[in-house]
């Protein structure tokens, strides 16, 4: 990844906001550990250890997170909506994830229930947010149908298991993810890493077999200049 050799350097931390924005970036980007991303920069000769990566993450990715929902397009009233069980700390608890049409997550939340009750609060965040929408799509979940049409009554909801692969391709990364870390070790981290791992994937993820391969290397450099538009927004 080409950064710019120089950035005001980050009060109070050693390293400078270049290795500590390329540390959060590989991270999320790729499926490493810590310690790959440790071994990297070693690789580049920047010796750290892989708790100072892990306390970057922690601290950096939400600022990452907050900049790309900042800046991308306002969201399509066309939503798919989707739930998975997601093992916290040897306990079950149960991920909603709402996409857009476009692909991009629009909000998540982790609760122990998958009912009604469940089901209604995480329209109310996505309405309360985005507003109403024009159409949702979810799979045969019984618990959507009395929420949807009580918070979003003209919506047109279509429960149909085969209608929702967009967002069935947006828990893949999240699998993939979980099975590295060894199982999240509570609620608290699991929403953090995910909020920050969705979004950040949102940038450097596009769908590249919709487009050219032309297309996607200037969407790829956008995305490095995004990356090191925020990088310069970090702040102690």
């Amino acid at each position: 990844m080409k950064m710019p050799t120089e950035m005001p350097r980050l009060k109070g931390f050693r390293f400078p906001r270049e290795i500590i924005s390329f540390a959060v970036w590989a991270y999320h980007r790729f499926a490493l550990s810590t310690a790959d991303v440790e071994d990297l920069l070693a690789e580049r000769g920047v010796k750290v250890s892989r708790e100072t990566v892990r306390k970057w993450v922690n601290r950096f990715g939400s600022h990452f997170a907050k900049r790309v929902k900042r800046d991308r397009p306002a969201a399509n009233d066309k939503w798919h909506l989707d739930e998975v069980v997601i093992p916290v700390n040897g306990r079950n608890f149960w991920l909603w994830r709402a996409v857009g049409a476009n692909g991009d997550v629009l909000d998540i939340l982790l609760q122990k229930q998958r009912n009604a009750k469940a089901a209604k609060r995480f329209m109310q965040r996505l309405i309360d947010r985005f507003g109403a929408p024009r159409v949702v799509i979810t799979d045969k979940l019984r618990s959507y149908i009395k929420s949807i049409r009580n918070l979003a009554g003209c919506a047109d909801h279509r429960a149909h298991k085969g209608l929702n692969n967009r967002i069935e391709g947006s828990h893949r990364p999240t699998r993939k993810r979980e099975r590295l870390m060894g199982r999240f070790k509570s609620p608290r981290q699991a929403l953090r890493f995910l909020a920050a791992h969705d979004q950040i994937n949102t940038v450097f993820r596009p769908r590249r077999y919709r487009i050219s391969a032309v297309s996607y290397h200037h969407a790829r450099s956008d995305a490095f200049d995004l990356w090191n538009d925020y990088a310069l927004e970090m702040t102690a």
